[in-house]
């Protein structure tokens, strides 16, 4: 839709840039060529939105003045949708569990609260204990680490609260706001920083990398357990109108 939308918009300036009259070929085949891109626009994305409203006066106003009055025909779906499309393109999902030691020092609302005031959303949660097979699978890529068979143990020890949460760079952004896998070498302000002391306590967990997410929610997760929604906050937060 981008590059479409850059295409009518480029044919709508090169006209309107245009204060003289251009030779009669090249007027007309600029013409052929806006009217093209207006015309595969409207075919695209309809009739229904509207162009700002200071660019909608400029692209009238000159549009009009040169007699090129089909241009006011191109719609805002092209400049607005633009905006959403990448906004859409940019919303990811990320896997986060509060791990038993979490949720027996009822840190469950702190938790949940920095990820909510951050401007995340959440799409899934349940509160379940894993057997450590199920944990084996959580940490199937450390399997090799002397550490394993211990780290799976303390996993299916008690409860675990799996979530997903759902918003721009969350993944990433995630796992700064939990902090460095050593608490103390967490940042002040990092939920392992401020709530965490030993590395085998560190309370939370939180995907990587868009590839684990991915992995890490579909285990945790069936399809029907996620939720699609838009929050009336949404935006306030990332601007969408």
């Amino acid at each position: 839709m981008s590059k479409l939308f850059h295409s009518a918009c480029k044919a709508a300036r090169s006209l309107i840039a245009s204060s003289s009259a251009p030779a009669p070929r090249a007027a007309s085949s600029l013409l052929a060529d806006g009217r093209n891109a207006a015309l595969a626009t409207l075919a695209n994305l309809g009739r229904n939105s509207t162009l700002p409203a200071a660019y909608a006066h400029h692209l009238h106003t000159n549009a009009s003045s040169h007699g090129y009055a089909w241009i006011a025909a191109i719609p805002a779906a092209a400049y607005m949708l633009q905006d959403q499309d990448v906004h859409a393109a940019e919303m990811e999902r990320t896997f986060i569990a509060i791990k038993p030691d979490g949720v027996q020092r009822g840190l469950i609302s702190e938790i949940v609260s920095r990820f909510e005031r951050k401007g995340y959303k959440l799409v899934a949660i349940k509160l379940v204990v894993p057997s450590k097979q199920f944990a084996e699978k959580h940490y199937h890529d450390l399997k090799e680490r002397p550490f394993f068979s211990g780290l799976c143990d303390f996993l299916s020890s008690g409860p675990v609260l799996a979530m997903v949460w759902e918003g721009e760079g969350v993944i990433k952004y995630g796992r700064k706001l939990i902090g460095a896998t050593d608490p103390s070498k967490s940042e002040p302000g990092t939920i392992r920083g401020d709530l965490a002391v030993v590395v085998g306590r560190n309370i939370i967990h939180g995907s990587d990398g868009p590839e684990t997410a991915k992995d890490e929610i579909a285990l945790w997760f069936q399809p029907k357990e996620l939720v699609s929604y838009t929050s009336n906050e949404e935006k306030w937060i990332y601007g969408v109108n």
